[in-house]
C-alpha cells in the first residue's frame, strides 16, 4: 500500500515537471513571438495569422491524440510533446529578418504547427495521467490535485511571459529560443522513469469511436469553446498591442503585467476546491457550481468596455478589470477541469480528455484569429464585446449539463486534503 502511494506520488511529479517545463517554454515562445514580431513592423491582423496553425493543429492533435495515447501509453505522447517543443523553438531560431514577408508568415506558422501539437500532446497527457495516478482512497481529491497541476502551469505560463520577455530584450530572438530548447531537453531524460503503459488501452479503438458518445462530455466540451475563446478574443493579441501600441507600455511592462496576470490566475485555480468548499456546500461540484460561475463571468468583459467607452482612465480600468475578469475565469476553469474528469471512466481517459481539450483549442483559434480581426477594425473594446458575447454562449450551453453521477466523483472529502 505504502510502495503504492510513493509511486503515484513520484508518477505525479514525473508528470507535474514535465507539464512545467513545458508550460514555462510555451509561455515565453507566445510573448517571444508575439513582440518581436509586432517590433518589426506586423500589423495585429498578421500576428494573429502567426499563431493560426498553432491552435488548428492543436484541434486535430486533441482529436487524434487521445487515440495515440489510449493505444501507445501517455508516456509516448507526453514526452514526444516535449520533443516536438524543442524542434519548434530550433526551427524558429532560423527565421531570417531579411525573408519576404510571406516567406517568414509561412515558416513561423508551420514551426507554431509544431509546437501547438506539442503543446496539446503535452497538456491531454498531463490531464489524463491525473486522472491514473490518483488513488481513489487518497486523501487529496481528484479536484484539488487537478486543480494544483492546473494552476500550477499557468503560473508558470505567467512566469514564461516574463521569461520571454526578459530573455528578448537580454539575448535577443535567437539567443532565447536555444536557450529553452537547452533547458526543455534535459526534462526528456525523466521519460524513462514512468510506467510505459500508463493510459493504455487492451482493446483497439475505431475511428467513429473518437467522437466522444457522453452528452455530459459533449455539452462541457461546447461551453468549453466559447469559454476559452472569450478569454484569448482579447488577451492573446488585442491587450498586449494596446498595451504597447496605445498606452506606451515597454516590452518589460507588457510581459511582467501579463505575467502577473497570469501567475494571479494559476494561484486563484489552485486555491478553487478549498474557497468552494469553505463556503460552498463541501460537496464535490456540480452542474450548478459552473452555472453560476459562467454566468458571473458574463457581465465582466462589457462591464470593462463600457468603462473605456465612457472615458475613465485606460491603465486603471485594464488592471482592475483584468484582475476581476481573472479571478472569475479561474473558478470556471477549475471546476471545468474536475467535471471532464468526473464524468468519464479510467479507460476512456485519454479519449474523453483529448476530445475535450479540442474543443478548447477550436475556442482558442476562434478567439486568436478574433482577437487579431476584431482590435484591428473595432480596437480593445469590441474585442471585449466579442468576448461577453462569448461567454453568455457558454452559460447558456451549460444550462443543459446534468450533474456527476457519484460514483464518478472521486476523491472529493468534504474535509480535503494538503
Amino acid at each position: 500500500m505504502v510502495s503504492t502511494a510513493s509511486s503515484s506520488i513520484k508518477n505525479y511529479a514525473l508528470v507535474t515537471l514535465a507539464y512545467w517545463g513545458f508550460t514555462i517554454t510555451d509561455g515565453a515562445l507566445r510573448m517571444l513571438v508575439l513582440l518581436y514580431f509586432y517590433k518589426i513592423g506586423y500589423t495585429p491582423l498578421e500576428i494573429a495569422f502567426l499563431f493560426l496553425f498553432y491552435e488548428v493543429f492543436g484541434i486535430f492533435t486533441n482529436f487524434f491524440g487521445g487515440w495515440l495515447g489510449s493505444q501507445f501509453g501517455l508516456r509516448v505522447t507526453l514526452y514526444s510533446g516535449l520533443g516536438l517543443q524543442v524542434f519548434a523553438l530550433i526551427m524558429l531560431s532560423w527565421v531570417n529578418p531579411s525573408w519576404a514577408q510571406w516567406l517568414a508568415v509561412s515558416y513561423v506558422m508551420v514551426a507554431q504547427a509544431f509546437s501547438g501539437i506539442a503543446k496539446d500532446l503535452t497538456k491531454m497527457s498531463s490531464k489524463s495521467a491525473i486522472k491514473l495516478v490518483v488513488p481513489e482512497d487518497a486523501e487529496s481529491s481528484l479536484f484539488k490535485w487537478v486543480a494544483v497541476l492546473t494552476g500550477s502551469k499557468n503560473a508558470l505560463k505567467g512566469v514564461g511571459f516574463f521569461v520571454g520577455s526578459a530573455l528578448l530584450t537580454l539575448f535577443g530572438f535567437v539567443n532565447a529560443l536555444w536557450i529553452m530548447a537547452g533547458g526543455l531537453f534535459l526534462i526528456l531524460f525523466t521519460s524513462i522513469m514512468l510506467p510505459e503503459d500508463m493510459g493504455k488501452i487492451k482493446q483497439k479503438v475505431k475511428l467513429k469511436e473518437l467522437f466522444s458518445k457522453s452528452e455530459e462530455i459533449n455539452i462541457l466540451s461546447a461551453a468549453r469553446f466559447f469559454l476559452f475563446g472569450s478569454r484569448d478574443v482579447w488577451f492573446v493579441v488585442g491587450l498586449p498591442v494596446f498595451l504597447e501600441g496605445t498606452l506606451g507600455w515597454s516590452f518589460y511592462q507588457v510581459g511582467g503585467f501579463m505575467a502577473s496576470w497570469v501567475i494571479g490566475y494559476g494561484i486563484i485555480q489552485s486555491l478553487a476546491p478549498t474557497l468552494i468548499q469553505k463556503f460552498g456546500s463541501g460537496e464535490p461540484p456540480q452542474s450548478k457550481t459552473i452555472q453560476f460561475w459562467t454566468f458571473t463571468l458574463t457581465g465582466i468583459p462589457g462591464a470593462i468596455a463600457l468603462t473605456l467607452q465612457f472615458g475613465l482612465p485606460a491603465n486603471w480600468v485594464i488592471v482592475s478589470g483584468l484582475m476581476l475578469f481573472g479571478i472569475v475565469f479561474a473558478f470556471n476553469s477549475a471546476v471545468h477541469s474536475y467535471l471532464v474528469l468526473a464524468f468519464t471512466d479510467d479507460d476512456k481517459v485519454a479519449l474523453n480528455v483529448g476530445f475535450y481539450y479540442m474543443a478548447n483549442s477550436g475556442g482558442r483559434l476562434a478567439g486568436t484569429v478574433l482577437s487579431g480581426l476584431i482590435y484591428q477594425i473595432f480596437g480593445l473594446v469590441g474585442c471585449l464585446w466579442v468576448s461577453m458575447s462569448f461567454v453568455l454562449a457558454a452559460a447558456l450551453v451549460s444550462l443543459k449539463l446534468p450533474d456527476p453521477q457519484p460514483s464518478k466523483a472521486i476523491a472529493w472529502t468534504a474535509g480535503g486534503g494538503d
